[in-house]
């Protein structure tokens, strides 16, 4: 695939809500992920550990809607824009939006980082 392709699939699995699938099909086993600096393991490696992240995160929510924007590719990055509309376990609902950049490389992803306001 290209990393076009990687992207638009990406997008693709997000808007219909199966994170996932999109670990297992699109990135690399020995992929990072990066929240932003002071959130609690925020920066984990290997495929296991973002896919146990991602499906504890959906334990705790209710979610209402995800948008997504189109990808916008340079070189080996590509970033896209997301927002989400959930209910957290706490009975709480709220609008989280954020700006998702991805790295590239044989294929696969190999480094997602999250960047978003804090507090």
């Amino acid at each position: 695939m290209t990393i076009q392709q990687i992207a638009d699939r990406l997008v693709e699995l997000c808007r219909k809500q199966q994170s996932t699938e999109a670990y297992q099909e699109l990135f690399a086993v020995d992929a990072s992920s990066h929240e932003m600096p002071g959130i609690p393991d925020g920066d984990i490696t290997g495929l296991d550990k973002l896919i146990a992240k991602s499906e504890a995160y959906d334990e705790d929510i209710t979610v209402h809607s995800i948008t997504c924007t189109e990808p916008l590719v340079y070189q080996n990055f590509f970033a896209v824009g997301m927002g989400i509309d959930v209910t957290r376990a706490d009975g709480n609902r709220v609008q989280e939006h954020e700006m998702c950049v991805y790295q590239v490389r044989d294929g696969k992803i190999v480094d997602e980082r999250f960047v978003y306001p804090m507090g």
